[in-house]
């Protein structure tokens, strides 16, 4: 997967939306308003911060070594994966990013969520 990839797949998602919140380097993918990606737009390698429950954030760290905790984020509920330095299927990494964007969706106010149909 590479970053048009990941925006696409990001961006088909039912009340998904992109900015630039902290500068012109770092993408931020909200659903409803609230982040559930972010990525730099100028790293040397793809990395993508995404939303985890805590314990499946702490299996996936110990598997594989190229998720580690979330970098500028609060690490217990944070990863960052290095998809390029991985041998990642564009699957698996849609996989992340659908428990991500579902974490979100779930923590959302029932009107808001009824407000979106999601």
């Amino acid at each position: 997967m590479n970053l048009e990839t990941f925006r696409a797949y990001c961006l088909a998602k039912p009340a998904t939306t992109e900015s630039l919140p902290f500068g012109p380097d770092t993408l931020v993918l909200k659903v409803a308003g609230k982040m559930f990606a972010l990525t730099g737009l100028d790293a040397e390698d793809f990395r993508i911060n995404l939303k985890c429950e805590p314990q499946r954030a702490i299996e996936l760290r110990e598997r594989h070594p190229e998720i580690v905790p979330g970098y500028h984020m609060n690490k217990r509920h944070w990863n960052t994966v290095r998809v390029e330095q991985g041998q990642f299927t564009d699957a698996f990494v849609e996989s992340l990013i659908d428990h991500s964007y579902d974490l979100v969706v779930a923590g959302l106010p029932k009107k808001v969520r009824a407000e979106w149909a999601l």
